[in-house]
């Protein structure tokens, strides 16, 4: 990856490079960055892309079909200033509409609330919810795209106690915007977080509770990368943010919400990249079968010592 801290994470079964040119060609200022492939996983061989939406990093994985997306993470899409002219704004919204709608299934049809003059939610044919918002010149300028965390179920009602939860775990953060559902509300229980946004180091996050039945909840089709300089590092965020000690693999944990983390060394992405195809190999044979990174030990297959 390149200079950011958190990363968001795809899972796919076999379209990941696909899925990411795909974005690349509905968003302003993206690209692919990079593309390896893993041999030899439990998943057989498996992509790995590396790319940018809006000047923002992700990475996705074909995996197999072993998770799949669904609303309770989407993927907020502010088309406005400070990024944007309000002409061009409705123009390109109105245009990442038609092409995310392609064999996706609307969850919220495009047009006027009473939050925003231009607003829609869909779900695109990959099954990634985005959230597309025309936004105005008032108010605190945001990240063209930013994670939505919905909490469902008998998480609803956590989505503030998450934010500062996750606050502490990351130390330099904020919180932004805060609206709580009003009295007699059909979306959620009085006092609960009906939208807030929230900071944690480099990455903007949006989250809110759902007090409606939903067939889903979060699972690791979308995870969040935490690229760690080094192995205080490594262990500290998995110590902060480990609730399922079962789910620990390869760096990948669940916290205490059900959202999935993956804390990893930020030099085994330049091993992945800048490796031999005998390199490459020996650091995936290597991390497979850890719970928690040991990055001397990667280094040490990289090494080839």
């Amino acid at each position: 990856m390149g200079t950011q801290k958190i990363t968001p994470h795809l899972w796919y079964d076999t379209q990941a490079k696909e899925a990411a040119e795909f974005y690349c060609s509905v968003f302003p200022d993206s690209r692919v960055t990079h593309v390896s492939t893993l041999h030899d996983t439990p998943s057989g061989d498996c992509d790995l892309v590396s790319f940018e939406l809006w000047g923002q990093e992700f990475m996705a994985i074909s995996a197999g079909p072993v998770f799949r997306f669904n609303p309770a993470v989407s993927f907020m899409v502010n088309f406005g200033p400070p990024h944007l002219g309000a002409s061009e704004a409705r123009e390109l919204i109105d245009r990442a509409w038609a092409v995310l709608s392609e064999g996706g299934t609307e969850l919220m049809p495009l047009g006027e609330y009473p939050f925003s003059a231009r607003f829609g939610w869909i779900q695109d044919r990959y099954g990634l919810s985005w959230q597309l918002m025309l936004t105005g010149p008032d108010g605190d300028p945001r990240p063209p795209i930013l994670p939505a965390v919905m909490f469902v179920g008998d998480r609803s009602g956590q989505a503030e106690e998450a934010i500062r939860f996750y606050r502490s775990v990351f130390g330099d953060s904020e919180t932004g915007t805060v609206a709580h559902y009003p009295p007699g509300s059909p979306a959620g229980q009085e006092g609960t977080v009906m939208f807030a946004d929230f900071r944690l180091l480099d990455r903007w996050f949006a989250a809110m509770d759902s007090g409606r039945e939903h067939d889903f909840a979060v699972n690791e089709a979308v995870s969040f990368m935490v690229n760690c300089a080094d192995q205080a590092e490594l262990d500290s965020y998995s110590d902060k943010l480990s609730a399922v000690p079962e789910a620990e693999q390869c760096g990948w944990l669940k916290d205490r919400y059900g959202v999935s983390w993956q804390v990893t060394p930020r030099d085994l992405d330049t091993m992945m990249r800048d490796g031999s195809r005998e390199q490459v190999d020996r650091v995936t044979k290597a991390f497979l079968p850890m719970k928690r990174f040991d990055l001397a030990a990667l280094r040490r297959a990289y090494e080839g010592s």
